[in-house]
């Protein structure tokens, strides 16, 4: 399916199978996935997602694991990663890539804003 970008809002995003896809930024809505995480899905394909997160200091995304490979890049702020014995502080310009199976879990330090991708695409971070 191809996108129509005159289309209305609600019909343009979807997947299809053309290896690029845009997205304006205002069509993408925030949702809170818990207290002081935010998440917004910025474009997806049929094997990738890519989202963004605002992510509140003194918040915690707890521990968890997902088959999806991800990565990361922080755009603001400091979060600390932890990935079973391994700990990253990261601070803006800092990135990670997390197999897919593998616990991770994150502390804010400071506000923060991060965009990951993810790969197969994360079917509860679709629209």
């Amino acid at each position: 399916m191809k996108t129509d970008w005159n289309s209305p809002p609600g019909v343009r995003g979807k997947i299809h199978k053309e290896p690029h896809m845009f997205c304006r930024q205002a069509e993408s809505a925030w949702r809170e996935l818990m207290p002081g995480i935010e998440v917004r899905t910025l474009v997806y394909g049929e094997k990738m997602l890519m989202a963004q997160y605002r992510l509140k200091k003194g918040s915690q995304l707890p521990e968890h694991s997902h088959p999806h490979e991800q990565t990361g890049f922080l755009v603001s702020g400091q979060i600390r990663l932890h990935l079973a014995d391994e700990v990253l502080d990261a601070g803006p310009g800092d990135s990670w890539c997390i197999a897919g199976n593998r616990s991770h879990w994150a502390d804010v330090i400071e506000d923060a804003v991060a965009v990951e991708v993810f790969s197969p695409v994360r079917e509860d971070l679709l629209p």
